[in-house]
């Protein structure tokens, strides 16, 4: 139970936030032009807040939750996936996104087990917008704060949502979030992993634990702290460089897309305009 103990620094007003957020996808889905949406139900607890959140904000009968697996992908997560639909009587459908990795990779047998990820993420993002276009439905992401300040997603894959209720919110905090929704314990509290391959984790993968990560987070992030602040508070030099490092090298993940000023008014330099303008 110690791992479930949360820092001061992370704790939030659970009730607030939800109200917050339910009225932000409401509001936000009907601004873009849709009163139904689709969320890629992977099983962990980011999307099962999401999908929770927009089943409160529409009503559960407006939001579909894709589940898309591959082959390989954790019998648990399926199942957890499904049950989380089921808990919040979301429809759901299942489809199947081996034979189209497969197909990809089939002349690249020799392909690393990143590139293959990558290539999941993005399959399942292009259904996701697929069945948008077919259904009218719009997309609700699922990354949180620390995987957006991490850069821990695949560029237009997961990281391509139309709309994402808990992209201000660190991973310890969607935590929080869930069990304030009703989100299954064992849900919340489950080892965080991407499920592209066989027995990978979060935090195997960044080298921490995501309750150390938020903490110095809120250091460099929220409370702008320098490193050698950060140090001061007791946070290992070696893990400061490094988180350091993945969030000034995932920075154009953060961005649009870099252009070349050769007018008076490039896009997204020039030519801005808030983001609902002419709407």
């Amino acid at each position: 139970m110690g791992s479930r103990v949360l820092p001061d620094e992370l704790l939030i007003d659970a009730v607030a936030t939800e109200e917050i957020l339910v009225d932000f996808l409401r509001r936000e889905t009907r601004r873009a032009g849709f009163n139904r949406v689709i969320i890629g139900l992977s099983g962990g607890i980011d999307s099962a807040v999401s999908a929770a959140l927009a089943c409160r904000a529409l009503g559960s009968s407006r939001v579909l939750c894709a589940l898309l697996p591959y082959r390989t992908s954790s019998a648990d997560s399926r199942r957890d996936a499904r049950r989380i639909a089921r808990v919040l009587g979301a429809p759901a459908v299942t489809i199947d996104i081996s034979p189209m990795v497969d197909a990809y990779f089939r002349r690249a047998r020799g392909a690393t087990r990143l590139r293959r990820g990558n290539r999941m993420a993005r399959e399942r993002m292009a259904i996701l917008y697929d069945l948008s276009l077919r259904d009218r439905r719009l997309v609700i992401g699922t990354s949180n704060k620390t995987e957006l300040l991490l850069g821990y997603g695949t560029l237009f894959g997961d990281m391509a949502s139309a709309l994402n209720p808990v992209g201000d919110l660190y991973k310890t905090q969607v935590r929080q979030l869930g069990s304030r929704l009703g989100i299954p314990d064992e849900i919340v509290w489950k080892t965080p992993t991407a499920d592209l391959w066989a027995g990978q984790s979060d935090e195997r993968d960044l080298g921490y634990a995501y309750r150390d990560i938020d903490r110095l987070l809120v250091r460099l992030v929220e409370q702008r702290d320098s490193p050698e602040e950060a140090a001061a508070a007791g946070f290992p030099k070696r893990m400061i460089a490094a988180i350091g490092r993945r969030m000034a090298r995932s920075q154009f993940k953060r961005r649009p897309p870099v252009i070349a000023k050769l007018t008076r008014r490039a896009v997204n330099i020039d030519f801005r305009y808030p983001r609902d303008w002419g709407s």
